[in-house]
């Protein structure tokens, strides 16, 4: 993908702004990686395992009623696993140290994955092929009629007489 260094610029960024942060991975909904910086933490394996959350969690929030997907938090031990959603077809997900404020998580989580989805989406929209416009019909030139199998019978019976 031709927007993964601005995408990596922004993974920087968030890592700058909570310290206690110690993994940033964005990746679309397919489970592919767009760019991480994940020391210790296989991205393809964190790639696909967001994918499958987020599958659930969408179930989740559909089933109850909740609306659209926006985050998702897993408390650990050791730590939180935050998953924001981030434009269309991506999502960012965020690993912290168990002494991370919270507040601090979703408020940079929740820009961080609003600037990547917008990147997301303007790189596709770059790349999205462009349309020709269906040529106009004349006005006078009606679509045919389809044909039925009744019609065809007919039509095959009306050529085996007249033969």
């Amino acid at each position: 993908m031709t927007a993964a260094p601005e995408i990596a610029d922004e993974l920087r960024r968030l890592r700058t702004r909570v310290p206690q942060v110690t993994g940033v991975l964005a990746a679309g909904v397919d489970g592919l990686v767009l760019a991480h910086d994940t020391p210790g933490v296989e991205p393809e394996g964190m790639a696909a395992l967001t994918a499958t959350a987020l599958a659930v969690a969408l179930r989740m929030a559909d089933t109850t009623g909740r609306g659209d997907f926006r985050e998702l938090l897993v408390r650990g031990e050791n730590g939180y696993v935050a998953t924001y959603a981030a434009g269309r077809t991506a999502v960012l997900t965020v690993l912290a140290q168990d002494r991370v404020n919270v507040g601090r998580l979703h408020l940079e989580g929740r820009r961080t994955g609003a600037r990547i989805g917008a990147i997301v989406d303007a790189a596709e929209q770059r790349a999205a092929p462009v349309r020709e416009p269906a040529p106009a019909r004349s006005p006078s030139r009606l679509p045919s009629r389809p044909r039925t199998a009744r019609t065809t019978a007919t039509t095959n019976a009306r050529t085996t007489t007249e033969s």
